[in-house]
């Protein structure tokens, strides 16, 4: 039952008192009836990151809400503050598990980041660092062609160089960050696009096609190659349709509510016209915004509907495989492994059983569950970018958990989570402890891959 908070309580309002116009602008404002569902009951604050971090009020969930319910009111302006406070979320959802109002932090948030992005002017600097960011990452081609220069500053000894130098110590925090989350880049960097179709190698179960993100396609296309094997392994046709859009999860999240909407647009098209049973994703953030579809476009006319039957197609990668039996034999990896749940798999899609499950079938794999799971790593989304010192704060803090579980690899199902791992590794000087996507290792396990073959310096399992 909403309604049940007092922050908008229309009783208050007399004709001594009226109303005050709302600090938001009318397009798609936080809504009162979502505000008000929150009771002030303080669940989220020990599941909230930044509120762990820092233990102040404002930057908790419920401060949040109630900073958001007095600029509903007018009693609060669009100002500095009001954006540094919301700024400082991580947008991770832990206090949507938490919560038993039922909050649905998730649109709020980000309806808020909107009215920001279109009435709170940012710095110079500021600006023009997410205007790079938002011109880069969801465009696979402009990725591309920053792959050579990477790769030969990564392969020619340049990068060990400057690390070692102490140089990144005196750039911005935001640049040294950037550099520090640098991706191993492949030394085919992708310039060729994964097969149209990867028919099925077992009796047929059905025909799913594949999102092949936007960094994810240019520097984890191992991640999607094993994923279209192991779906073609299980019994499915796997359709991956060239020149995929990013799906807008970086815009949505950020508050780019026009460009994301675009993005959303373009990649229903697209995969409409692939005509599949289900869409399959194996990266966290973009799977929670693709299942949002239907609310992101709730007021475009022609593609409202269409939005809510894309988005009821779409799957995470663990939900198609744990909601069958599974048919192709899963050989030995005698391996402990720590096992990291991504935020937006966890929290935001509410998918945490289903990974575990299928990492359970591979024989003698030994998973270790890490202390305070269901925090976030810092990374979310461009976060552990915009925001460098608490996110390095939280990915120290996750790898100390993950350390102490003496596991030989990391594993998790998210691209952004793994970079953000790997960094927080190579600062404690264990760099040497790989980092996979689950799915690559339920591709091993299915093709008969040797625990030596994965742990002894694989930079991915594309082999």
């Amino acid at each position: 039952m909403r309604g049940r908070g007092v922050y908008l309580d229309q009783s208050m309002q007399t004709e001594a008192h009226p109303a005050k116009p709302s600090s938001f602008d009318a397009h798609h404002a936080p809504e009162k009836e979502l505000l008000s569902d929150c009771v002030h009951c303080g669940f989220c604050l020990p599941a909230c990151p930044t509120y762990v971090l820092w233990g102040e009020e404002m930057d908790s969930p419920r401060g949040r809400i109630y900073m958001m319910a007095k600029a509903a009111q007018g009693e609060a302006p669009l100002d500095q503050n009001f954006r540094t406070h919301m700024d400082n979320c991580l947008g991770c959802m832990a206090c949507m598990t938490a919560c038993p109002s039922g909050v649905q932090y998730n649109n709020l948030i980000e309806s808020t980041r909107a009215q920001i992005e279109r009435n709170i002017p940012r710095d110079t600097t500021d600006s023009l660092f997410r205007k790079l960011i938002f011109a880069i990452f969801p465009y696979p081609t402009r990725l591309r062609l920053m792959a050579l220069p990477l790769l030969i500053y990564q392969r020619s000894g340049l990068q060990s160089l400057i690390r070692a130098s102490g140089i990144l110590n005196i750039l911005p925090q935001r640049l040294a960050a950037m550099e520090a989350l640098l991706p191993p880049v492949p030394t085919h960097f992708t310039w060729t696009m994964p097969p149209k179709v990867d028919a099925a190698t077992a009796k047929k179960r059905g025909r799913i096609g594949m999102l092949t993100g936007c960094v994810q396609q240019v520097f984890f296309s191992h991640v999607n190659a094993a994923t279209a094997r192991v779906l073609s392994a299980e019994g499915f046709d796997v359709i991956i349709p060239p020149s995929q859009p990013c799906c807008g999860a970086l815009m949505i999240h950020s508050g780019l509510e026009d460009q994301a909407a675009a993005m959303a647009r373009n990649l229903i098209a697209l995969f409409e016209a692939a005509d599949v049973d289900s869409i399959v994703i194996n990266a966290a953030g973009c799977g929670s915004t693709m299942k949002e579809y239907g609310h992101l476009l709730r007021d475009d006319r022609e593609w409202a509907t269409r939005a809510q039957a894309f988005s009821k197609k779409c799957k995470d990668i663990t939900e198609i495989l744990s909601s069958v039996p599974s048919m192709a034999p899963r050989h030995p990896l005698p391996i402990r492994i720590a096992y990291h749940d991504a935020c937006h798999l966890r929290h935001a899609q509410g998918i945490h059983q289903q990974p575990r499950k299928l990492l359970s079938e591979i024989p003698q794999l030994e998973v270790a569950e890490i202390a305070e799971s269901s925090l976030c790593c810092g990374s979310a989304g461009v976060y552990n970018l915009l925001q460098p010192e608490p996110a390095q704060q939280l990915g120290d803090r996750k790898v100390g958990h993950l350390l102490d579980t003496h596991s030989q690899a990391v594993v998790s199902a998210n691209p952004g989570c793994l970079l953000q791992l790997m960094s927080g590794l190579r600062r404690r000087g264990e760099d040497t402890l790989p980092a996979f996507h689950m799915v690559e290792l339920l591709d091993a396990s299915i093709r008969g891959l040797s625990a030596e073959q994965i742990l002894n310096g694989k930079k991915n399992l594309n082999l």
